[in-house]
């Protein structure tokens, strides 16, 4: 056994089945685990993906969500123990893997039409 397959098997470990399945332009809530003081509580962060790099393990979604005017991206590692749920509101229809120009627009602009043919 080389070295590649020995990374490869302790990754498959820590991959997570029970995620649904998403793409770029979907809304969703990801469900994070916050540390207060000694209590661990989780937040709901909603928004578009506008990114995703798909890497095994190393498996991140870029969302980004409106909050008091201003844009906020945040960058979740999909397997990660931080994330505790990822759940999809609606499906957007996107036509490019990358949607860095909704950075770009403001207010209603940054609607993306709605998708049907896939199941939430």
């Amino acid at each position: 056994m080389n070295a590649q397959e020995i990374i490869r098997s302790i990754e498959s470990e820590q991959l997570k089945q029970d995620l649904p399945i998403i793409y770029v332009g979907d809304t969703v809530r990801v469900g994070v685990v916050i540390q207060e003081g000694g209590k661990e509580r989780v937040q709901p962060y909603e928004g578009t993906i506008i990114a995703m790099r798909n890497g095994g393990i190393n498996r991140t979604i870029t969302v980004r969500r409106i909050f008091q005017g201003i844009g906020v991206e945040r960058v979740f590692l999909v397997h990660s123990p931080r994330v505790a749920s990822i759940k999809v509101v609606r499906r957007g229809k996107a036509r490019r893997a990358k949607l860095y120009y909704l950075r770009d627009r403001v207010g209603k602009a940054t609607r993306l039409k709605q998708r049907f043919d896939r199941p939430l």
